[in-house]
């Protein structure tokens, strides 16, 4: 009986990845909010973040994996200037030939990412958004060209600032409610921008116009 491959090995080195879902829609969070974009969501994540609303993209045992070629394909074939990279945590594997592709089709690349792992591939805007429980890597903090904290309760601003350290001056720093607890905390982080006004707030824009 042969032995079972290794899942890393069925990627190819990155010719094939654990696709959960790709669409074309307006981004919801953080800097680029209203922006057209067609999203890439890679399945696979080991941060486990209690509040995640995707939940269903942590095991990537559940997503075969698709060839590369195919995903830039149907990325290429819609309207998208931009395209947004995100998991799950796709830092989980080898991005290069998926955004070498992308980029030779003169498409803009997004990444949204714990930064819990190695980088790979090359984007043009990073968005990085620490959790607790699985710290950026020290690399994740010099790539970053925006910081998005979640916010659950009051004690998360200490932690949004400890991160803050980290960026270079030039990254921009959001503090977003988590959706579950918006209506509690969004006072709380109104007045922390008002008193700390180099935070922005960022809101699930997304679901307020009820598309993905």
């Amino acid at each position: 009986m042969s032995e079972a491959k290794n899942p890393m090995e069925l990627l190819e080195g990155g010719r094939r990845l654990p696709l959960v879902e790709d669409f074309y829609t307006i981004q919801g969070e953080g800097y680029h909010t209203g922006k057209a974009a067609y999203f890439i969501r890679l399945g696979g994540c080991d941060v486990g973040c209690r509040w995640c609303d995707a939940k269903y993209t942590w095991n990537p045992k559940l997503y075969p994996p698709v060839e590369v070629e195919t995903i830039v394909g149907r990325a290429v074939a819609c309207a998208a200037q931009a395209v947004v990279i995100t998991g799950g945590e796709p830092l989980l594997y080898p991005l290069g030939m998926l955004t070498s592709a992308l980029h030779e089709r003169g498409l803009e690349l997004f990444l949204e990412t714990s930064g819990s792992h190695p980088f790979s591939g090359e984007f043009d805007w990073v968005c990085l958004s620490p959790k607790r429980q699985q710290p950026p890597l020290y690399e994740a903090f010099a790539r970053a060209d925006e910081l998005k904290v979640i916010v659950e309760r009051p004690e998360d601003f200490e932690w949004a600032e400890l991160n803050a350290a980290r960026v270079r001056p030039e990254c921009l720093l959001y503090v977003q409610p988590e959706w579950s607890v918006s209506e509690q905390v969004m006072p709380l982080l109104v007045e922390y921008v008002k008193a700390n006004p180099r935070w922005n707030i960022s809101i699930q824009a997304h679901k307020y116009m009820h598309i993905p």
